[in-house]
């Protein structure tokens, strides 16, 4: 899980290409590499912590599917 103070002091924002139904995740700038992930329909809930590679590789997958 990304740190409270990644998560405090985060940015959020979320695609261009979301829509309105919320199936939706939230990404925002971390410290030291550190890309922190979320729900959008559940701000206060878990984050999850990607290294920028990690980010990129899943991304990568996901344009291959």
């Amino acid at each position: 899980m990304a740190s409270s103070l990644i998560v405090a002091s985060a940015q959020w924002r979320k695609s261009s290409y979301s829509n309105d139904n919320g199936d939706c995740v939230e990404v925002a700038a971390g410290d030291a590499g550190i890309l922190p992930v979320r729900d959008s329909k559940m701000p206060a809930g878990e984050v999850i912590a990607f290294s920028v590679p990690a980010w990129s590789a899943f991304l990568s997958r996901l344009r291959e599917s």
